[in-house]
């Protein structure tokens, strides 16, 4: 029974600390005009792109990357898979290449694009080899 409560518990932890990552850049933009925030949109190659694995890695599933975009960002990722075992639907890449289109014409990844509730850029950052919390602060900077 106690391992019952506490995978149990441990789950309900994990959840309450898990990101919405979305794929819709309009429900994006509803959300973040509803809550009154920006739109984080990450460009990505999560199975081919070193640095793009860092950021996943070192600043993505950090605590202080997930606690500061519950309060400020709605939160886009744009992903570019190559390998067979990770191709994304139809619809999707469609989706994925349109935002390209609009915010990625230079194909750089990763990008990592802030924009406002209506989908105009604030600013935009690449990779940068720095802690989480320096990365967050890089990212707040881009409102200035």
């Amino acid at each position: 029974m106690k391992k019952i409560t506490f995978i149990i518990a441990l789950l309900i932890t994990t959840l309450g600390f898990s990101q919405e990552w979305k794929s819709d850049i309009e429900e994006a933009k509803a959300q973040a005009a509803k809550e009154g925030k920006n739109i984080l949109l990450v460009f990505s190659g999560s199975d081919w792109c070193g640095p793009c694995m860092k950021l996943d890695k070192i600043v993505w599933k950090s605590e202080i990357f997930k606690t500061e975009s519950e309060k400020k960002w709605v939160l886009v990722k744009a992903d570019f898979p190559k390998k067979k075992g990770n191709v994304l639907s139809p619809e999707l890449t469609a989706s994925n290449n349109r935002l390209a289109e609009k915010y990625n014409k230079s194909g750089n990844f990763p990008l990592v694009v802030l924009l406002d509730n209506t989908g105009r850029v604030i600013g935009m950052t690449g990779f940068k080899n720095v802690s989480a919390e320096e990365y967050v602060k890089i990212i707040n900077a881009l409102l200035k």
